[in-house]
């Protein structure tokens, strides 16, 4: 993990604060709204933007991104498209690349646990910071958007920002002048640094904060949570926290919020970290806050209707093999409360095995990992219901099934 050297101190927060102060976004053509699924002009053409270093004018500025795609990217498949904002200076390299901890906490551990079902950007603030002056910092990103979405084929309803300290104001300022371009936020151990233009819309929002956070103080960060807490129409709560001490996290829910957008508050007994490892004052990828905001990120799906949680799918598939070929009937059966719609696939081939033709899904790729979604006449899956899809595939010798599936990002129980 990357040692933050560079933590916003009393007279950086104090300035940041006053810059953010009469900062609101200039006027510009946001992108499509979260809400609104749709196909981008990226769809369906080879990506015109590939892995790495980016330049784009925003505002009369050079500024300056990193992008990721999913290994073995599928230009007919909608993404999800997740943007990490470094902290106070911190850099998008950072970000990207896991520091010391490399790949495993590239993207806040987000990109590990995504498996290649989202597209990730870490954007370059101005001078390692996102003071987001005259909202310059916004438009910077509407324009990464439709820059990314004329190129790559995104969802348009799984747009998401993280970011910590500084990272986190500035996800925190997109969640206020972007409720309706942004799918959902988490932001770790921030403050209103970044601004709050608009900030009156409900959005689906994530907080993460330590108690003896000395840099920017919890109480920093219960407030940007209980303006979504209103927004969001949630039961008003003082959430439990862990004792000081105790090397210890506690999420909470909120109750009452409004269909879609809930709000998450994870708070742990440690100081101004991203990262914090229960049991120790340390910190580093294997932390709990990972998981606990690609959960939160990962409950979405397009429309805005929530994911199906780990253990509320269940998969069967009933091989047939023959010299170098075979079959594979597959079942899926939601076992949740709530329909799953625009569902999606995910398994890995055993090495040498082929995808020849299927029925009742489209695949891509044709080996390795696959991606099964769904046809026209089967675009949703009820609560209790099942699908079955399959495919005919050549082997090299190996028949066997994959060995785990994921539906819409989530795993599902193989039976």
């Amino acid at each position: 993990m990357v040692k933050h050297r560079s933590w916003l101190g009393p007279a950086a927060i104090a300035a940041s604060l006053f810059l953010a102060m009469g900062t609101t976004p200039a006027a510009a053509t946001t992108p499509a709204e979260a809400g609104t699924t749709a196909a981008t002009a990226g769809c369906g053409k080879a990506p015109s933007l590939g892995n790495g270093n980016h330049t784009i004018q925003s505002g009369g500025k050079s500024r300056n991104y990193i992008l990721k795609l999913p290994d073995n990217y599928d230009r007919n498949h909608p993404y999800r498209l997740i943007f990490g904002y470094h902290w106070w200076g911190g850099t998008a390299n950072d970000v990207n690349s896991g520091g010391a901890d490399g790949a495993n906490w590239a993207y806040y551990g987000q990109q590990r646990l995504a498996n290649n079902s989202a597209i990730f950007v870490a954007p370059q603030g101005i001078s390692n910071g996102w003071a987001n002056s005259n909202g310059e910092d916004v438009t910077f990103t509407d324009d990464m958007i439709k820059q990314l979405e004329a190129a790559l084929c995104v969802e348009t309803t799984q747009r998401f920002a993280l970011g910590f300290s500084y990272g986190g104001g500035m996800s925190f300022a997109l969640a206020c002048a972007r409720p309706n371009v942004f799918r959902a936020v988490a932001v770790y151990s921030g403050a209103q640094l970044s601004g709050c233009s608009g900030g009156t819309q409900p959005v689906a929002y994530m907080g993460l904060h330590g108690l003896g956070d000395t840099v920017l103080n919890i109480s920093q960060g219960r407030a940007l949570r209980d303006r979504f807490v209103k927004n969001n129409g949630c039961t008003a709560q003082n959430p439990p926290e862990p004792a000081q001490g105790s090397r210890s996290h506690i999420v909470t829910a909120y109750s009452g919020c409004k269909a879609g957008y809930p709000v998450v508050w994870a708070a742990f007994d440690g100081g101004h970290t991203p990262g914090p490892i229960d049991g120790c004052g340390c910190e580093g990828w294997q932390t709990w806050t990972a998981g606990e905001v690609w959960k939160f990120f990962s409950q979405f799906q397009g429309g805005g209707t929530p994911n199906p949680q780990p253990g509320a799918c269940q998969v069967t598939n009933a091989v047939s093999a023959w010299n170098n070929g075979l079959t594979s009937e597959i079942t899926i059966t939601n076992t949740g409360t709530a329909p799953v719609q625009s569902w999606s696939l995910a398994f890995t081939l055993p090495a040498g095995q082929t995808i020849t033709s299927g029925w009742s899904a489209g695949y891509s790729p044709t080996s390795g990992q696959v991606t099964a979604t769904n046809a026209e006449y089967n675009p949703g899956i009820a609560a209790g219901a099942s699908i079955r899809i399959g495919f005919q595939a050549t082997h090299t010798g190996d028949s066997g099934e994959p060995a785990a599936y994921t539906l819409n990002g989530a795993a599902c129980t193989v039976t």
